[in-house]
């Protein structure tokens, strides 16, 4: 079967499309010039002030980003599994009011939420920071962990709880022992999800933030209006894009492990 050229030269526009701002991204972190028009030279010079004294400021706000984006996530895995397991298990009128509030977070604009939360905390009292932004990145993060593990539970066999029940297994030692093991791949891929939306999130974050309690992508953006080193940023952009791909090749090499494990172990 012939190879139809017109799909090839579609899939190498949108990988052009996807991929070549990532490219002219790195490049800038290492070209002279400090506003990218144009090539001047190979350096390494934003690299060091990325790391300098002057741009502390950027780790604070970056460190910030990671503890918020921790704690988002941990609670998220807590309370979105426990959602999931209540939308599995029980049906009814309760449980349908119960999907809809999950599922609302996942198409409402996240200008709304971000409106919607700042008047809220304006209403109750409470002054924004980092307490605010953590209990807003929870406020979204939960949906998109619930709606992961309610997609491992639909193949989920309760059988396996029931022999578990059978062998003498209380309701605690057999969630830990027999259901939590057999959930944890979901819950891990949530927790992944979330922990990305929590430390990429910039409008809702914008909304519920407060003095001293800028997360990086807040950073980011007032240096761009602000600052003349914007070649700082790329540079801190292509070492978290190495970062990330380290993550990935690590966990596909682990992966590739496994599998090459599990036909020796079947023999």
């Amino acid at each position: 079967m012939k190879r139809s050229k017109f799909c090839l030269v579609v899939l190498g526009l949108v990988m052009v499309f996807l991929y070549l701002p990532i490219v002219v991204l790195v490049a800038n972190s290492f070209n002279l010039s400090k506003y990218g028009g144009e090539w001047a030279g190979f350096t390494l010079k934003w690299y060091q002030a990325l790391f300098s004294a002057n741009n502390r400021e950027i780790w604070t706000a970056f460190e910030r980003s990671l503890v918020i984006a921790a704690l988002a996530t941990l609670a998220s895995c807590v309370i979105g599994t426990t959602a999931a397991m209540a939308l599995h298990r029980w049906k009814g009128r309760l449980q349908t009011i119960h999907y809809g509030l999950i599922y609302t977070p996942l198409v409402m604009p996240e200008i709304l939420m971000g409106i919607s939360l700042l008047m809220m905390f304006t209403a109750i009292g409470v002054g924004c920071g980092m307490f605010t932004i953590f209990i807003a990145h929870v406020t979204f993060c939960v949906s998109y962990v619930t709606m992961t593990v309610l997609a491992r539970l639909q193949d989920f066999d309760e059988r396996v709880i029931e022999a578990a029940y059978d062998l003498g297994a209380g309701p605690w030692y057999a969630f830990f022992k027999v259901e939590l093991p057999i959930l944890l791949p979901g819950i891990i891929a949530g927790g992944l999800l979330a922990f990305t939306l929590s430390i990429d999130d910039f409008v809702i974050t914008f909304f519920v933030t407060g003095p001293g309690a800028d997360t990086l992508p807040l950073k980011i953006y007032s240096m761009i209006k602000h600052s003349r080193q914007m070649p700082v940023i790329n540079s801190l952009s292509t070492l978290m894009l190495v970062f990330t791909c380290a993550l990935v090749g690590a966990s596909r090499l682990v992966s590739n492990r496994r599998r090459r494990r599990l036909p020796k172990a079947q023999k």
